[in-house]
Protein backbone atom coordinates (compact mmCIF):
# COMPACT_ATOMS: atom_id res chain seq x y z
CA UNK A 1 0.00 0.00 0.00
CA UNK A 2 3.12 2.34 0.71
CA UNK A 3 4.67 1.65 -2.38
CA UNK A 4 1.28 2.02 -4.61
CA UNK A 5 0.86 5.35 -2.56
CA UNK A 6 4.25 6.55 -3.08
CA UNK A 7 4.27 5.93 -6.62
CA UNK A 8 0.90 7.92 -7.33
CA UNK A 9 2.63 10.58 -5.31
CA UNK A 10 5.48 9.79 -7.58
CA UNK A 11 3.52 9.60 -10.65
CA UNK A 12 1.99 13.13 -10.16
CA UNK A 13 3.56 16.13 -11.93
CA UNK A 14 5.08 18.90 -9.57
CA UNK A 15 2.81 22.22 -9.55
CA UNK A 16 4.93 24.66 -12.03
CA UNK A 17 6.21 27.61 -10.64
CA UNK A 18 4.13 29.96 -11.56
CA UNK A 19 0.88 28.07 -10.86
CA UNK A 20 0.19 29.68 -7.60
CA UNK A 21 1.22 32.75 -8.99
CA UNK A 22 -1.04 32.68 -11.75
CA UNK A 23 -3.88 31.86 -9.58
CA UNK A 24 -3.02 34.72 -7.19
CA UNK A 25 -2.84 37.27 -10.67
CA UNK A 26 -5.65 40.39 -11.24
CA UNK A 27 -8.37 39.58 -13.78
CA UNK A 28 -7.40 40.70 -17.35
CA UNK A 29 -9.22 43.14 -18.38
CA UNK A 30 -10.97 41.40 -21.23
CA UNK A 31 -12.42 39.00 -17.70
CA UNK A 32 -13.11 42.22 -16.29
CA UNK A 33 -15.02 43.36 -18.95
CA UNK A 34 -17.34 40.31 -19.14
CA UNK A 35 -18.07 40.38 -15.51
CA UNK A 36 -19.03 43.82 -15.99
CA UNK A 37 -21.53 42.77 -19.29
CA UNK A 38 -22.61 39.62 -17.20
CA UNK A 39 -24.45 41.89 -14.44
CA UNK A 40 -27.56 42.94 -15.14
CA UNK A 41 -26.62 46.55 -15.13
CA UNK A 42 -23.67 45.65 -17.40
CA UNK A 43 -24.81 47.09 -21.02
CA UNK A 44 -25.78 50.59 -19.13
CA UNK A 45 -22.32 50.84 -17.14
CA UNK A 46 -20.44 50.25 -20.33
CA UNK A 47 -22.93 52.48 -22.55
CA UNK A 48 -22.28 55.27 -19.51
CA UNK A 49 -18.94 55.30 -19.42
CA UNK A 50 -18.64 55.62 -23.32
CA UNK A 51 -20.84 58.66 -22.95
CA UNK A 52 -18.81 60.63 -20.70
CA UNK A 53 -15.68 59.39 -22.20
CA UNK A 54 -16.64 61.06 -25.44
CA UNK A 55 -17.83 64.11 -24.20
CA UNK A 56 -14.52 64.66 -21.88
CA UNK A 57 -12.78 64.13 -24.97
CA UNK A 58 -14.61 66.58 -26.71
CA UNK A 59 -15.17 69.20 -24.07
CA UNK A 60 -12.64 70.47 -21.55
CA UNK A 61 -15.06 71.32 -18.75
CA UNK A 62 -16.91 68.55 -19.06
CA UNK A 63 -14.54 66.39 -16.29
CA UNK A 64 -14.48 69.68 -13.55
CA UNK A 65 -15.84 69.95 -9.94
CA UNK A 66 -18.30 73.13 -11.28
CA UNK A 67 -19.65 70.72 -13.83
CA UNK A 68 -20.51 67.91 -11.54
CA UNK A 69 -22.76 70.46 -9.46
CA UNK A 70 -24.23 71.13 -12.53
CA UNK A 71 -25.00 67.29 -13.76
CA UNK A 72 -26.85 66.61 -10.29
CA UNK A 73 -29.82 67.94 -10.63
CA UNK A 74 -29.78 66.59 -14.48
CA UNK A 75 -30.15 62.87 -12.85
CA UNK A 76 -30.57 62.61 -9.07
CA UNK A 77 -34.42 63.52 -9.36
CA UNK A 78 -34.65 60.97 -12.40
CA UNK A 79 -32.90 58.15 -9.78
CA UNK A 80 -35.43 58.54 -7.51
CA UNK A 81 -38.32 58.83 -9.55
CA UNK A 82 -37.04 55.43 -11.49
CA UNK A 83 -36.78 53.35 -8.01
CA UNK A 84 -39.94 53.97 -7.51
CA UNK A 85 -41.62 53.28 -10.76
CA UNK A 86 -39.36 50.20 -10.80
CA UNK A 87 -41.03 48.37 -8.19
CA UNK A 88 -44.23 49.37 -10.38
CA UNK A 89 -42.83 48.39 -13.61
CA UNK A 90 -41.34 44.23 -11.92
CA UNK A 91 -44.84 43.96 -11.58
CA UNK A 92 -45.67 44.44 -15.29
CA UNK A 93 -47.49 47.36 -14.98
CA UNK A 94 -46.85 51.01 -15.12
CA UNK A 95 -47.64 53.68 -13.34
CA UNK A 96 -47.85 57.52 -15.55
CA UNK A 97 -49.25 59.23 -12.35
CA UNK A 98 -45.50 60.39 -11.14
CA UNK A 99 -46.10 63.09 -13.72
CA UNK A 100 -49.06 64.23 -11.76
CA UNK A 101 -47.74 63.57 -7.99
CA UNK A 102 -44.16 65.74 -9.36
CA UNK A 103 -46.44 68.51 -9.89
CA UNK A 104 -49.35 68.26 -7.14
CA UNK A 105 -46.87 67.88 -4.29
CA UNK A 106 -45.38 70.93 -4.15
CA UNK A 107 -48.33 72.85 -4.68
CA UNK A 108 -50.25 71.25 -1.55
CA UNK A 109 -46.91 71.63 0.71
CA UNK A 110 -47.41 75.63 -0.49
CA UNK A 111 -51.22 75.09 -0.08
CA UNK A 112 -50.65 73.48 3.76
CA UNK A 113 -47.98 76.20 4.54
CA UNK A 114 -49.67 79.35 3.54
CA UNK A 115 -53.27 78.54 4.19
CA UNK A 116 -53.31 76.08 7.18
CA UNK A 117 -50.04 77.64 8.47
CA UNK A 118 -48.72 73.90 8.98
CA UNK A 119 -44.83 73.86 9.55
CA UNK A 120 -42.61 73.05 6.61
CA UNK A 121 -41.81 69.29 8.06
CA UNK A 122 -45.08 68.84 8.97
CA UNK A 123 -45.88 70.02 5.42
CA UNK A 124 -43.69 68.36 3.87
CA UNK A 125 -44.86 64.66 5.73
CA UNK A 126 -48.65 65.73 5.24
CA UNK A 127 -48.46 66.26 1.36
CA UNK A 128 -46.28 62.55 1.19
CA UNK A 129 -49.33 61.08 3.23
CA UNK A 130 -51.46 62.65 0.45
CA UNK A 131 -49.76 61.22 -2.48
CA UNK A 132 -49.24 57.65 -0.99
CA UNK A 133 -53.12 58.11 -0.70
CA UNK A 134 -53.28 58.88 -4.75
CA UNK A 135 -51.23 55.29 -5.19
CA UNK A 136 -53.52 53.53 -3.06
CA UNK A 137 -56.26 54.47 -5.39
CA UNK A 138 -53.78 53.64 -8.51
CA UNK A 139 -53.24 50.52 -7.00
CA UNK A 140 -57.31 49.88 -6.37
CA UNK A 141 -58.40 50.29 -9.59
CA UNK A 142 -55.44 48.38 -11.34
CA UNK A 143 -54.90 45.34 -8.87
CA UNK A 144 -58.72 45.12 -7.31
CA UNK A 145 -60.86 46.62 -9.91
CA UNK A 146 -58.68 45.09 -12.63
CA UNK A 147 -58.27 48.58 -15.03
CA UNK A 148 -55.39 47.95 -16.98
CA UNK A 149 -52.61 50.11 -15.73
CA UNK A 150 -51.95 52.19 -18.03
CA UNK A 151 -55.15 53.55 -18.93
CA UNK A 152 -55.80 54.13 -15.06
CA UNK A 153 -52.46 56.02 -14.33
CA UNK A 154 -53.29 58.24 -17.34
CA UNK A 155 -56.59 59.36 -16.46
CA UNK A 156 -54.91 59.89 -12.74
CA UNK A 157 -52.26 61.59 -14.61
CA UNK A 158 -54.64 64.50 -16.19
CA UNK A 159 -57.03 64.43 -12.91
CA UNK A 160 -54.12 65.47 -10.64
CA UNK A 161 -52.40 68.01 -13.02
CA UNK A 162 -56.15 69.23 -13.91
CA UNK A 163 -56.81 69.81 -10.02
CA UNK A 164 -52.71 71.30 -9.61
CA UNK A 165 -53.56 73.88 -12.36
CA UNK A 166 -57.37 74.68 -10.59
CA UNK A 167 -55.79 74.75 -6.89
CA UNK A 168 -52.60 77.20 -8.06
CA UNK A 169 -54.75 79.34 -10.62
CA UNK A 170 -51.45 78.28 -13.01
CA UNK A 171 -49.45 80.88 -10.91
CA UNK A 172 -46.22 80.61 -10.30
CA UNK A 173 -45.81 81.03 -6.34
CA UNK A 174 -42.05 81.32 -4.34
CA UNK A 175 -41.53 77.97 -2.03
CA UNK A 176 -41.74 78.23 1.28
CA UNK A 177 -38.47 77.28 3.15
CA UNK A 178 -36.69 77.50 -0.61
CA UNK A 179 -35.52 81.25 -0.22
CA UNK A 180 -32.33 82.39 -0.04
CA UNK A 181 -30.61 82.20 2.37
CA UNK A 182 -31.41 78.86 2.81
CA UNK A 183 -32.01 77.12 6.23
CA UNK A 184 -31.35 73.48 7.52
CA UNK A 185 -34.91 72.74 5.62
CA UNK A 186 -33.83 74.42 2.40
CA UNK A 187 -30.63 72.92 2.42
CA UNK A 188 -31.73 69.23 3.40
CA UNK A 189 -34.87 69.18 0.85
CA UNK A 190 -32.99 69.80 -1.81
CA UNK A 191 -31.91 73.59 -1.28
CA UNK A 192 -28.07 72.24 -0.50
CA UNK A 193 -25.92 71.08 -3.49
CA UNK A 194 -25.47 67.51 -2.73
CA UNK A 195 -28.55 67.15 -1.08
CA UNK A 196 -30.54 65.33 -3.81
CA UNK A 197 -28.07 63.23 -4.80
CA UNK A 198 -27.32 61.94 -1.01
CA UNK A 199 -31.37 61.51 -0.76
CA UNK A 200 -31.21 59.60 -4.36
CA UNK A 201 -28.14 57.27 -2.89
CA UNK A 202 -29.73 56.42 0.19
CA UNK A 203 -33.03 55.87 -1.68
CA UNK A 204 -31.93 53.35 -4.10
CA UNK A 205 -29.44 51.52 -1.55
CA UNK A 206 -32.57 51.20 0.42
CA UNK A 207 -35.29 50.06 -1.98
CA UNK A 208 -32.89 47.35 -3.73
CA UNK A 209 -32.05 45.82 -0.11
CA UNK A 210 -35.85 46.04 -0.07
CA UNK A 211 -36.50 44.24 -3.49
CA UNK A 212 -33.51 42.18 -3.26
CA UNK A 213 -33.56 40.69 0.25
CA UNK A 214 -37.31 40.75 1.96
CA UNK A 215 -40.41 39.60 1.11
CA UNK A 216 -41.56 42.50 -0.11
CA UNK A 217 -39.00 42.60 -3.07
CA UNK A 218 -39.67 38.89 -3.15
CA UNK A 219 -43.39 39.28 -3.84
CA UNK A 220 -42.82 42.01 -6.39
CA UNK A 221 -40.99 39.86 -8.61
CA UNK A 222 -43.19 36.72 -8.23
CA UNK A 223 -46.02 37.99 -9.40
CA UNK A 224 -44.29 39.87 -12.33
CA UNK A 225 -43.36 36.63 -13.39
CA UNK A 226 -46.52 35.07 -12.60
CA UNK A 227 -49.27 36.80 -11.17
CA UNK A 228 -52.07 33.58 -10.52
CA UNK A 229 -49.05 31.29 -9.64
CA UNK A 230 -47.91 33.97 -7.04
CA UNK A 231 -51.31 34.21 -5.74
CA UNK A 232 -51.93 30.45 -5.33
CA UNK A 233 -48.63 30.16 -3.65
CA UNK A 234 -50.21 32.41 -0.91
CA UNK A 235 -49.13 35.85 -1.70
CA UNK A 236 -51.55 39.05 -1.10
CA UNK A 237 -51.17 39.81 -5.06
CA UNK A 238 -53.45 42.82 -4.45
CA UNK A 239 -51.97 44.35 -1.23
CA UNK A 240 -48.40 44.14 -2.54
CA UNK A 241 -49.88 46.21 -5.73
CA UNK A 242 -51.39 48.76 -3.84
CA UNK A 243 -48.27 49.16 -1.61
CA UNK A 244 -46.15 49.31 -5.00
CA UNK A 245 -48.14 52.21 -6.23
CA UNK A 246 -48.02 53.72 -2.86
CA UNK A 247 -44.34 53.92 -2.66
CA UNK A 248 -44.28 54.96 -6.32
CA UNK A 249 -46.30 58.14 -5.67
CA UNK A 250 -44.56 58.60 -2.55
CA UNK A 251 -41.14 58.92 -4.28
CA UNK A 252 -42.80 61.47 -6.83
CA UNK A 253 -44.03 63.50 -4.50
CA UNK A 254 -40.74 63.69 -2.54
CA UNK A 255 -38.77 64.61 -5.76
CA UNK A 256 -41.50 67.63 -6.48
CA UNK A 257 -40.84 68.86 -3.25
CA UNK A 258 -37.03 68.49 -4.00
CA UNK A 259 -37.16 70.15 -7.11
CA UNK A 260 -39.67 73.02 -5.75
CA UNK A 261 -37.20 73.78 -2.80
CA UNK A 262 -34.19 73.83 -5.02
CA UNK A 263 -35.86 76.10 -7.93
CA UNK A 264 -37.24 78.65 -5.14
CA UNK A 265 -40.50 78.54 -7.21
CA UNK A 266 -43.84 76.37 -7.29
CA UNK A 267 -44.38 75.92 -10.86
CA UNK A 268 -47.79 74.92 -12.33
CA UNK A 269 -46.14 73.40 -15.59
CA UNK A 270 -47.67 69.78 -16.83
CA UNK A 271 -45.48 69.63 -19.59
CA UNK A 272 -42.11 70.02 -17.38
CA UNK A 273 -43.86 67.16 -15.60
CA UNK A 274 -45.04 64.95 -18.47
CA UNK A 275 -41.34 65.24 -19.73
CA UNK A 276 -40.05 64.27 -16.40
CA UNK A 277 -42.44 61.46 -16.18
CA UNK A 278 -41.09 59.96 -19.29
CA UNK A 279 -37.44 60.36 -18.75
CA UNK A 280 -38.11 58.44 -15.42
CA UNK A 281 -39.37 55.77 -17.02
CA UNK A 282 -36.90 55.87 -19.70
CA UNK A 283 -34.10 55.49 -16.92
CA UNK A 284 -35.17 52.30 -15.40
CA UNK A 285 -35.99 50.92 -18.46
CA UNK A 286 -32.41 51.34 -19.77
CA UNK A 287 -31.15 50.23 -16.45
CA UNK A 288 -32.58 46.92 -17.00
CA UNK A 289 -35.95 46.90 -16.27
CA UNK A 290 -38.34 44.55 -18.18
CA UNK A 291 -41.54 46.51 -19.18
CA UNK A 292 -42.83 43.12 -19.22
CA UNK A 293 -42.37 42.31 -15.60
CA UNK A 294 -40.65 39.89 -13.38
CA UNK A 295 -37.24 41.43 -13.61
CA UNK A 296 -35.56 44.77 -12.28
CA UNK A 297 -33.35 46.38 -10.61
CA UNK A 298 -32.88 49.75 -8.85
CA UNK A 299 -29.15 50.18 -8.76
CA UNK A 300 -29.57 50.00 -12.45
CA UNK A 301 -32.23 52.62 -12.76
CA UNK A 302 -29.68 54.81 -10.99
CA UNK A 303 -27.13 54.13 -13.67
CA UNK A 304 -29.67 54.47 -16.23
CA UNK A 305 -30.41 57.92 -14.77
CA UNK A 306 -26.80 58.91 -14.55
CA UNK A 307 -26.08 58.09 -18.52
CA UNK A 308 -29.16 61.10 -19.71
CA UNK A 309 -27.67 62.97 -17.15
CA UNK A 310 -24.81 62.85 -18.49
CA UNK A 311 -26.00 62.96 -21.80
CA UNK A 312 -27.93 65.95 -21.71
CA UNK A 313 -25.13 68.06 -19.80
CA UNK A 314 -22.79 67.05 -22.00
CA UNK A 315 -24.80 68.19 -25.51
CA UNK A 316 -25.57 71.30 -23.15
CA UNK A 317 -21.76 71.82 -22.61
CA UNK A 318 -21.45 71.21 -26.45
CA UNK A 319 -23.46 74.27 -27.40
CA UNK A 320 -26.68 71.76 -29.14
CA UNK A 321 -29.65 73.50 -29.85
CA UNK A 322 -32.16 73.57 -27.33
CA UNK A 323 -34.74 72.15 -30.49
CA UNK A 324 -32.21 69.22 -31.12
CA UNK A 325 -31.61 68.03 -27.33
CA UNK A 326 -34.45 65.43 -27.07
CA UNK A 327 -34.11 64.42 -30.59
CA UNK A 328 -30.58 63.31 -29.70
CA UNK A 329 -31.61 62.53 -26.08
CA UNK A 330 -34.41 59.84 -28.60
CA UNK A 331 -31.67 58.56 -30.40
CA UNK A 332 -28.77 57.91 -27.67
CA UNK A 333 -32.37 55.54 -25.30
CA UNK A 334 -32.34 53.27 -28.39
CA UNK A 335 -29.04 52.63 -28.63
CA UNK A 336 -28.55 52.22 -25.34
CA UNK A 337 -31.64 49.63 -25.72
CA UNK A 338 -30.33 47.82 -28.61
CA UNK A 339 -27.30 47.25 -26.06
CA UNK A 340 -29.35 46.26 -23.21
CA UNK A 341 -31.10 43.47 -25.76
CA UNK A 342 -28.16 42.40 -27.35
CA UNK A 343 -26.12 41.70 -24.36
CA UNK A 344 -29.04 39.90 -22.63
CA UNK A 345 -29.39 37.86 -25.32
CA UNK A 346 -25.63 37.05 -24.79
CA UNK A 347 -25.77 36.64 -20.81
CA UNK A 348 -28.76 34.14 -21.52
CA UNK A 349 -26.74 32.04 -24.00
CA UNK A 350 -23.83 31.91 -22.17
CA UNK A 351 -26.37 31.19 -18.76
CA UNK A 352 -27.63 28.18 -20.96
CA UNK A 353 -24.57 26.49 -22.37
CA UNK A 354 -22.69 26.84 -18.82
Amino acid sequence: MASVAGGSAADTPPAAPGDSEHSLRVPSRRNVFQRIISLREGSIIVVTIITAIYFSANTSSFFTTGNFKTLLPYFAPFAILAAGEVFVMILGEIDLSIGAMYLFAPIIFYKLNTSLDLGLVPGVIVTLLICMAVGAINGFFVGVVGINSFVATLAMLFTFEGLALIISHGTPVATPGGQVPLDTFGKVFGGGIYSEIIWAVAIVVILQVVLTFTRWGLYTVAIGSNKLGAAEAGVRVKIVMIRNYMLCALTAGLVGIFEAVRSATVQPDPAGANEILFLAVAAGVIGGTLLTGGSGTIVGALIGALFLGILKDGLILQGVNANYLLFYTGLAVIVAMTANVYVGRARRGQTGSG
